[in-house]
């Protein structure tokens, strides 16, 4: 009877295993998580994140007033958009749960918890949160990457694809190199930039997703992209997107 159940239980398992979309393997993958998430809410994640220093800790509380928030994006202080920010904390509260691959005992599972341990919201716009003991680590190896762009360059950005896609690129810096490598297969892709429960044909995605991204990122940020699409016979299957960036760009310039 117990090698039934144990059997029943590893199939689940499995099951859960092999949908990526869901899992966080490492530091840097947790840039591809939040695909579910709206540009506003991105932009309110991205301005948290912020708060990360080389010195935080795991159980470090932060502290921000919802008036320098609004002014950071750029919007007037009016109630709505007071409401606004205070659906955006809750959003983040609600969809960005986290899986981690685990192991103990030589048995391997999945560690299911939230990016914050809690997130509260006071009257006069007063707003404390903390990042959860098992994300922390992964918050903070994403700000130490991420964050090589500057907040107010960020703020720029207005899509969330685009802002997804400068994740990805931090994500996958490797030191010096040029240019920097992206590499997936179509779900891949989708579950970066759509979220788990999301999927649209190829073309679609590629105009209304990855084309916008370009898009915004070459004009306001001065990247420049290559994008190889990978296909089976006439079915596409994923792509390569190279990155170059602005000073990268100069150099090559001056050195041909």
């Amino acid at each position: 009877m117990q090698g039934k159940i144990s059997k029943k239980a590893d199939v689940a398992l499995s099951n859960l295993l092999s949908r990526q979309d869901y899992l966080v393997v490492q530091g840097n993958d947790l840039a591809k998580a939040f695909g579910n998430l709206s540009a506003f809410e991105h932009q309110v994640l991205d301005y948290c994140f912020s708060f990360i220093t080389k010195d935080s800790k795991a159980d470090d509380e932060y502290f921000v007033e919802a008036i320098d928030l609004i002014h950071h994006l750029g919007i007037n202080s009016s109630g709505h958009n007071y409401e606004r920010v205070a659906k955006a904390f809750k959003a983040l509260n609600e969809k960005t749960a986290l899986y981690f691959r685990i192991e103990k005992n030589g048995v391997p599972g999945i560690l299911m918890t939230q990016l914050f341990s809690h997130i509260e919201f006071f009257a006069d716009g007063h707003v404390g949160f903390q990042f959860s003991r098992d994300a922390a680590p992964y918050v903070f190896d994403l700000r130490k990457n991420f964050y090589s762009f500057k907040l107010r360059e960020l703020s720029r950005v207005k899509s969330k694809y685009s802002l997804i896609m400068l994740k990805l690129i931090e994500a996958n810096q490797m030191g010096n190199q040029t240019p920097i490598t992206i590499k997936g297969s179509l779900n891949d892709f989708q579950g970066w930039f759509l979220g788990a429960d999301r999927r649209w044909p190829a073309g679609r995605f590629m105009q209304k997703v990855i084309d916008v991204a370009i898009d915004e990122l070459y004009q306001k940020l001065g990247l420049v992209f290559t994008v190889t699409t990978l296909k089976h016979k006439r079915s596409v299957v994923g792509y390569v997107i190279e990155v170059t960036k602005p000073e990268e760009n100069r150099k090559s310039h001056l050195s041909q």
